[in-house]
């Protein structure tokens, strides 16, 4: 056992039995480095990710790989998900030195941080032959290594040089030169960006959604349909026991890099619901519903917390570890259990070209919507569509008999808030209690365990210990979270829970200089360069939802600080925008102030049946406020009459005459 062993994070763990000496990063592993003068060598993964196995199992499980690391490094591995701000750090400066990234991404540093090289997934051969070569390089040159580490440092650094040319132009026109240019990339066959790996990117389609509506652009609403519904027939979406893998290697969604990652479901299923709340359409509902039935059944644990991921790799019938193994089938298998039903299901799900993926293998995939392959095959639909749930219960009761896929079970806080998220959108589209239950168990275990007397966040907990000082991702997902229970249970705790992290955050993280929040707060230890995040990602940037967060909190609490926060970091953001996939949920907040947007505030005895019938409409422009009784909260205080329910409906604060016709805000906020 090296000193990984002592650590909680399972994918830390999985490397505690290797040969190389593998420290985990903290105080007393950086003071060794320069104490010795060494090398350190930085390695980055996750517990789902595959070739984060293989180089493992290839390289780090290795004696003659180790003896060339232990003798000369020091050797830190870092779960990238535990310590995202380490990540974010030395992914820069890999993508500065090879034009890209990935995982698992290897950094050699100096001994006091700076890295001199880097990459992703190496060979033991090469990765050994680089080593003892940076190892003399530092022996017999260490000024060359030095004046690279200061020039990339520098790289590093100009990243954050941020909005370099702000604007006071809030001219929505940007919007349509910024779709114009980004619609080139569409994909009008299969949906999604037009190509391979295709990622879902969960904040583009709900921008796309909001603006098609808004705008009411039916080729841009089409568009996204095709892609939602391309997504909900791909392998990439488990029909068999629902959930989203990560990505798609191919460009019609079929074989996906098949780890399932908490922060994918947890905005899928918003966005989803969205989409649902819009057209009704049963597929989304079906995705919905499974993918919320897999959660809890596999991503939940007993206290209200979600677990982070299922592995990508299970063990085959022989014991070795096989990506996608616990997921795929082969023509023989379904012949055997699916009989003369065998034919009928190969429509469905393809077990055919279109279907196969490699070595007899196929991965579940439909090409057509129900409604067709009955017509087809003359079958009615309702008959078609029992069929097609009856065999998937037989392949679940199948496929539960193999070895799972490993699972990941630490609970972050800002994942947890994705999902607690997912079940309330899911809660507002389907009116179906259970979810906001456990929305509200959810909430619960996040304040009970990860919220501390002294005001911070924790990141991480495992095994009934909370650890790791929070990063912005986790207070800015979770205001959102918050404000979103705000709006389903009308308890004004979730608005005061989410102001008091606001302002937490503006004590800790905000810089006053570049008007931007940073990643890490100012009570933790600085690494070699700090870090704002500021591109949307597969998940947004922390700096764009706590833009979003600040314009709703700027509403509900009369706080023109607030908002005058989110105007400056739009002025930076949006003039210097060229790939705007990258900033689909800073867009989607500068639509916040379009003429289109509005407030609702409903007050009195049936307040909470009122604005449960906003919540089951799509109204992305409407901020919802309400309370049944008199409200100390700023935007409702001194509008509630007794015995009455009022509609008071704003724009930028200013209110119509209050109203008792429901129907005619309704006909308005449409």
């Amino acid at each position: 056992m090296n000193q990984l062993s002592q650590e909680t994070s399972p994918y830390l763990l999985q490397h505690a039995q290797n040969p190389v000496h593998w420290k985990a990063w903290n105080s007393d592993t950086l003071a060794t480095a320069k104490n010795q003068n060494k090398l350190i060598i930085v390695s980055i993964g996750y517990s789902a990710c595959h070739w984060c196995h293989v180089m493992e199992h290839e390289t780090f499980e290795d004696d003659e790989a180790a003896q060339t690391m232990n003798q000369h490094f020091i050797n830190i591995k870092v779960d990238r998900e535990e310590r995202p701000d380490i990540d974010a750090v030395y992914m820069k400066a890999v993508q500065i030195m090879t034009g890209r990234g990935g995982w698992p991404l290897n950094a050699v540093c100096l001994p006091d941080g700076r890295p001199v090289w880097g990459g992703t997934y190496f060979k033991k051969e090469d990765w050994i032959e680089t080593l003892e070569q940076l190892q003399k390089l530092f022996e017999n040159n260490p000024e060359k290594m030095i004046e690279y580490a200061e020039k990339l440092h520098k790289g590093i650094e100009s990243l954050n040089i941020l909005g370099t040319e702000p604007s006071d132009d809030f001219d929505h026109d940007i919007l349509d030169q910024l779709l114009e240019k980004w619609s080139k990339s569409f994909d009008h066959d299969f949906g999604g960006m037009a190509r391979a790996p295709k990622f879902m990117m969960p904040s583009n389609y709900k921008f796309l959604l909001r603006y098609g509506h808004q705008t009411k652009n039916k080729e841009l609403l089409d568009f996204v349909h095709l892609t939602l519904t391309k997504m909900a027939f791909g392998g990439l979406f488990d029909t068999v026991d629902g959930g989203f893998s990560r990505y798609s290697v191919d460009l019609k969604w079929h074989v996906p890099h098949f780890e399932k990652m908490l922060y994918d479901n947890g905005q899928l299923v918003s966005l989803y619901a969205d989409a649902y709340k819009l057209t009704k359409n049963p597929l989304y509902k079906e995705v919905i519903e499974k993918t919320l039935t897999f959660v809890s059944k596999e991503l939940s644990n007993n206290q209200g917390g979600f677990y982070s991921a299922l592995d990508a790799d299970s063990l085959t019938e022989k014991q070795h570890l096989e990506e996608g193994a616990f997921y795929v089938w082969t023509k023989k298998e379904l012949q055997t259990l699916l009989k003369d039903d065998f034919n009928l299901f190969s429509e469905v799900f393809n077990i055919n070209d279109f279907g196969y993926w490699e070595e007899g293998n196929y991965v579940l995939i439909q090409k057509v919507a129900l409604e067709v392959i009955a017509f087809q095959n003359n079958v009615d639909l309702d008959y078609l569509q029992e069929k097609k749930k009856s065999w998937e219960q037989l392949l679940y009761n199948e496929r539960e008999k193999r070895s799972k896929p490993r699972l990941d079970d630490k609970c972050l806080t800002s994942w947890n808030a994705l999902m607690l998220k997912g079940f309330v959108d899911a809660y507002k589209a389907l009116q179906d209690e259970k979810y906001l239950k456990t929305a509200l168990q959810n909430a619960d275990f996040i304040t009970q365990h990860l919220w501390t007397a002294e005001g911070n966040l924790l990141r991480n907990f495992k095994d009934g210990k909370s650890t790791i000082n929070a990063y912005l991702e986790d207070y800015a997902l979770l205001i959102d979270a918050f404000i979103a229970l705000y709006e389903v249970t009308l308890d004004e705790k979730w608005l005061f829970n989410a102001k008091q992290l606001t302002d937490y955050c503006f004590e800790h993280f905000y810089d006053e200089q570049k008007r931007f929040f940073a990643f890490t707060s100012d009570l933790d230890e600085a690494l070699i360069s700090k870090h704002y995040e500021t591109e949307d990602n597969v998940i947004p940037a922390s700096n764009s939802v706590m833009a979003e967060n600040l314009f709703v909190l700027s509403i509900y609490f009369g706080n023109t600080y607030y908002e005058e926060v989110v105007q400056e970091m739009l002025r930076n953001i949006i003039p210097n925008i060229d790939y705007p996939s990258a900033f689909s949920n800073w867009m989607n907040v500068f639509l916040n102030f379009s003429e289109q947007n509005k407030e609702l505030a409903v007050l009195g005895v049936d307040a909470q049946k009122f604005c449960n019938e906003i919540n089951k409409g799509y109204h992305p422009n409407i901020i919802l406020a309400g309370a049944e009784k008199e409200s100390v909260l700023p935007f409702l205080k001194d509008r509630f009459i007794e015995d009455k329910t009022l509609f008071y409906l704003c724009q930028n604060r200013v209110c119509q005459l209050p109203t008792e016709d429901f129907q005619s805000v309704v006909s308005k906020i449409k």
